[in-house]
Order: structure tokens, then C-alpha cells, then sequence
């Protein structure tokens, strides 16, 4: 496809009709997995997993609603919407191994702009050897909208769930918070910026670390094979798309538990400790609510303690308690605040 990017010019989607475009777009797609045994081409895909369970999640982008173009490069778009469906398959304790990706797109995208969408697309899918297997493309009034179902595979034994979080177990969580949406800050800023100022040039100097959190994260199946590397078994994990907050909730409703997280304990990286202080915001509550990290969230027993503690890339960051005991966050001052969820609401203003 790279020859195309380099070409100027533009080819009209028309030219190529639905099903010239679904050969066009597939033609470079690899298969990777022994347990895809037919992928693009017939009226549906066919995967075996043997004895393994399959694992299966689906997750729809919306232009206007998901992403704004006015910022967001059609490759990290791409990228993107295959990560953040991997990321609920690392949740379950699975591996990934075939996608579905269904787009709807109107006349305003030329072929060489949804080139680039799946040029993202297969770059996510090579990085973690998985099988583009099939989807569907039609016509949109309302702008971009991509679907993507992701299919994976785990033993029985090994599935995690969001319930099963025990009283005594450590809450651990993977990386660091809150960066994807001081990125999302900082873009909507540039943006707001341009809208007034069309002459005038991003100022995202310095800022790459989280402009990439939000614009290209990454599923942590890395975190998945650590773990099991480690013989350790999650009581209940989850992945965080909606905040810190919204999903240790989840955790706790679904285990019938409480929990009590330290603010002290909460992995925030520099840059978006410095930058939400730009924006005269609170790290903490950036951390807690702010969502689109795509981290895992995970609670295992304390017997895993020695096991977990000097892991670079994993914080523990406070425990489960009895449910009558609440949920709460110890401040660094030591009072405790009622854990609310705020983060990402799907309907709000729908």
C-alpha cells in the first residue's frame, strides 16, 4: 500500500464498488493463527479452537461521538480501533487472534484515505499476530463509523472475570493513568486554537508521550503474558476504558466487595502530572476518571505479593475490603473519599 500513499491523486470509492474495495483493502491482510481455518473470501470466516474457550467482544467507533477526524490521523485511528478491542480480550485473560472489522463510510473518503485507515488497522494486527478474518463495508450519511469484533482464545481454567475479587486481595493495575486524557486535552485545545486562528501552528512540543497515549494506545497482552510467566492467576481484572474509578467499581459490584485505593499508591507519569497542572486540573481525578488508557486492572491474592511487588510496570495501589466497609480513596492527607464514577458516559446527551 505504500505506493499508493505516496500517490497524489484521488480515487473515487465509486470506481471500485463494494465488493472491488473489500478486495482492495484484503489483498495484503495475513493470517497468522493455526486455529483460523478460513479467513476473508467465503460467506463467513471459520476458526477452531480446539478445547480452548473462544472469547469474544465487539466495540463500535462513531465519528463525532469516538473521534474527531479534525485531529485524529486516519492510520492512528485504525490502529487504534483494533487495540482497544484487544485490550478486552487481555481483560478475560486471553490472547487475541482474529478480527472482524466492519466500516461505514460516505463519498467524502477516497480510496486513499481508507487505505490509510487499514494501513493502521493491519499495522495493530501485525504487532500481535492477528488474523483479519472478514467485516463488511456500506455506505454512511453521518460520517465514519467502524465496528470491530475481536475473537480469542483461553483455556478454562485461566478466563478471569470481573467478579471473584476477594476480601484481603491487593488491587493492582498496569502502567500509568490519566495520560490519555491529558492528550485529549491537549488536542482539543490545538483544535479550538485553529478554529480561531486557522494560520496557527499546534503547539504539542514536548507533549508526546501523552498525545500518543490517546492516539495509539496499546492492548497489554504484554501484562497477560507477564502474569502468567509469573503463575499468577487474577481473581478479577478489567480494562480501563472509562476512568480508574467506573471500573474498580465494576469489579467490586460484580465480586459483592469493597475496596479502598491510596492516592499516594495511583501511577501518574510526570508529563501528565505537569500537564493537568497546566490546565489547572487535579492528576488525581485526570487518573480516576479520565479513561482511555487501556491499562488492566487486576486484583490477586496477597499471596502473590513477593511475586508482584518489584514488577517496573505494575502498582499496587490499595485492596479489597468487606462490602458494608464501602469504597473509598485514602487521600495523601489520609481522608477517605467516596469513590463515584464520572468517567465516559455513552449516552450523555443522546
Amino acid at each position: 500500500m505504500s505506493e499508493i500513499f505516496e500517490n497524489s491523486g484521488r480515487t473515487e470509492l465509486s470506481q471500485l464498488g463494494e465488493f472491488g474495495l473489500i478486495e482492495h483493502l484484503t489483498k495484503n491482510v495475513k493470517l497468522y493463527n493455526e486455529s483460523t481455518i478460513k479467513g476473508i473470501g467465503d460467506d463467513a470466516a471459520v476458526v477452531s479452537h480446539g478445547g480452548k474457550k473462544t472469547l469474544i467482544s465487539t466495540d463500535m467507533l462513531i465519528e463525532g461521538v469516538h473521534f474527531d477526524l479534525m485531529y485524529v490521523p486516519l492510520k492512528h485511528l485504525g490502529y487504534k480501533a483494533i487495540m482497544v478491542n484487544l485490550s478486552d480480550i487481555c481483560a478475560m485473560n486471553g490472547i487475541p487472534t482474529q478480527v472482524t472489522v466492519s466500516i461505514g463510510i460516505s463519498n467524502r473518503f477516497s480510496l486513499e484515505a481508507v487505505e490509510e485507515l487499514y494501513a493502521g488497522m493491519l499495522l495493530a494486527c501485525d504487532k500481535w499476530k492477528i488474523d483479519m478474518i472478514g467485516g463488511d463495508t456500506c455506505s454512511s450519511q453521518k460520517g465514519l463509523i467502524i465496528s470491530i469484533t475481536v475473537l480469542g482464545e483461553a483455556d478454562e481454567d485461566n478466563i478471569v472475570y470481573r467478579k471473584g475479587a476477594q476480601k484481603g486481595d491487593l488491587i493492582c493495575v498496569s502502567g500509568d493513568l490519566g495520560g490519555a486524557y491529558m492528550g485529549l486535552q491537549m488536542l482539543e485545545r490545538e483544535k479550538a486554537v485553529f478554529l480561531e486562528t486557522p494560520t496557527a501552528q499546534p503547539d504539542l512540543e514536548g507533549k508526546d508521550y501523552i498525545i500518543e497515549r490517546q492516539l495509539k494506545p496499546d492492548a497489554r497482552m504484554d501484562v497477560v503474558e507477564l502474569l502468567k510467566a509469573l503463575s499468577i492467576k487474577p481473581s478479577a481484572m478489567i480494562d480501563i476504558s472509562d476512568g480508574l474509578a467506573s471500573e474498580i467499581l465494576h469489579i467490586c459490584k460484580q465480586s459483592n466487595v469493597g475496596c479502598k485505593l491510596y492516592e499516594e499508591k495511583i501511577p501518574i507519569d510526570t508529563l501528565t502530572y505537569e500537564t493537568a497542572r497546566e490546565f489547572n486540573l487535579d492528576p488525581t481525578v485526570c487518573a480516576l476518571n479520565g479513561g482511555e488508557d487501556y491499562e488492566l486492572l487486576f486484583t490477586v491474592p496477597q499471596s502473590a505479593y513477593e511475586k508482584i511487588k518489584n514488577q517496573p510496570d505494575i502498582s499496587i495501589i490499595g485492596h479489597i475490603v468487606d462490602e458494608s466497609e464501602g469504597h473509598y480513596l485514602i487521600s495523601k492527607s489520609n481522608n477517605a473519599h467516596e469513590i463515584k464514577a464520572q468517567g465516559w458516559n455513552a449516552f450523555k446527551g443522546a
